[in-house]
This record gives structure tokens, sequence and C-alpha cells, in this order.
């Protein structure tokens, strides 16, 4: 996967999961409040992050830590979630015209 900047990634997770910054903060334990993440998907924001919101940042998008570590431009851990996969999310949906 390319190098992204963390307003792609936090942009893109919200949307690939269909889920709101609200949602993403209660499954980070609120520990992100949903303004920030809604910020950060706006503006950006690499300020916002620190080592210690790496981890929950993570779980709020449903990505590796390091992945969210790498496009705040933090130092890699070991990060036993590193391997999990985190494609899209999507369902194709067919138009009954097309048959």
């Amino acid at each position: 996967m390319p190098d992204e900047d963390l307003q792609s990634l936090v942009r893109r997770r919200l949307w690939e999961l269909a889920r709101t910054p609200g949602e993403a903060s209660r499954l980070a334990r609120w520990v992100v409040p949903p303004e920030t993440i809604e910020r950060m998907a706006r503006i950006g924001g690499k300020s916002f992050i620190s080592e210690g919101l790496a981890e929950f940042l993570a779980r709020a998008l449903g990505v590796s830590e390091n992945r969210v570590r790498r496009a705040a431009g933090l130092p890699r851990v070991d990060d036993p979630r590193e391997d999990v996969a985190t494609g899209p999310h999507l369902r194709l949906v067919r138009d009954k015209d097309d048959d």
C-alpha cells in the first residue's frame, strides 16, 4: 500500500466502513472525540495524533496501529493486528435492467 497522509486514511476508512465520526469514536472507547475524527477527515491534523492515541484511532478505523502511525509520521511499534486485512467493505448492487 502506498504511503498516504492521515487525512486521506481517515476519510477513506470512514467512507469504506460507512462509519460516522461518532461511531468511530465509540469504537475507540471515546478516547478520540468525534469532533477530532471529523476534523482529521476534513482538514487533516497529524498534530492531533500522539503516541497514545494512535492505537485508539486504529481501532476506530479498523486498521493496524502501524498504518495510523505511518500516516501520522510516528515510529512503528510491534502490532499483532498488523496482518489484518482492511480491504474495502463494499457491496456491488446490480441494476435489474442490466440483465
